[in-house]
């Protein structure tokens, strides 16, 4: 989710249990005893450990230091970093990056930036970027947030991306999604005027939320013609989580704000 991410997709059914070092609750009896001031940012992802493939450590091994991108290098250029300019795709949590290699194969006149946290997930991409000879694409692997603070720039981005994030749906655990008044805040400052923050879930629950928070968010207006949700748009792959969930049955919500201001 990545935040959001296909491995943080509930559709896995990934329990917290399993991709947390210490239960969520453990976690938060830490942080409340941390004193004010060392406390740290509530964070929308778990970090999890797990073996690399060799497929993924190629990736890593052999595109990584072609189109890996880090905060070090600060805030980029970029025209710089692809050679040319045109629209700017960036996609918060891309997980395994199935759907986000898909766009950038099919939509070679766009640049596209992943952010996502999981090495595994990284390597996979970066390994079907560079046996498919892509150039639009480059990654981090990082916190979004801090990404978006440190190295893009204000009013650059065509495209922002967010797809099937954690949707963390325990009620005490609401204040870890990602989507919250100040994250959309930041996204805004990024997104040029008459940019788009796309979302999706198959959380309904989140999805209610995502459309709360929007809502009242300064300098965006919703591009939903009929209601709050918007149908799949062409440029949005369908993943194989998606599919599974379509045949059991499950819904998809898309939801696309455009920066007004």
């Amino acid at each position: 989710m990545s935040d959001a991410t296909d491995a943080q997709n509930p559709n896995q059914a990934v329990n917290e249990a399993e991709v947390s070092e210490q239960p969520v609750e453990s976690q938060e009896r830490k942080e409340n005893e941390t004193p004010e001031e060392h406390k740290r940012r509530i964070r929308s992802f778990v970090l999890r450990t797990g073996r690399m493939t060799a497929g993924q450590q190629r990736g890593m091994d052999e595109f990584w230091p072609k189109w890996g991108l880090t905060l070090e290098q600060g805030e980029i250029e970029p025209q710089q970093v692809f050679g040319r300019e045109a629209p700017l795709v960036i996609e918060i949590g891309f997980g395994m990056g199935h759907s986000l290699f898909e766009q950038a194969n099919t939509m070679r006149d766009h640049d596209f930036i992943g952010i996502e946290v999981h090495t595994p997930g990284v390597g996979k991409l970066l390994a079907e970027a560079g046996d498919a000879g892509l150039t639009n694409l480059r990654a981090y692997e990082d916190d979004a947030v801090e990404v978006l603070n440190q190295c893009i720039p204000d009013g650059s981005v065509d495209l922002l991306q967010l797809f099937f994030p954690d949707p963390w749906h325990k009620k005490r655990h609401h204040k870890r999604r990602i989507v919250q008044p100040e994250f959309v805040q930041l996204l805004r400052k990024k997104l040029k005027v008459g940019g788009r923050f796309h979302m999706a879930t198959d959380w309904e629950n989140y999805a209610e939320h995502m459309v709360e928070v929007m809502q009242v968010a300064e300098g965006y207006e919703n591009t939903a013609s009929d209601g709050d949700y918007v149908p799949r748009p062409d440029s949005r792959p369908v993943t194989k989580f998606e599919k599974r969930g379509e045949r059991l049955g499950h819904g998809v919500w898309d939801i696309i704000y455009r920066r007004i201001s």
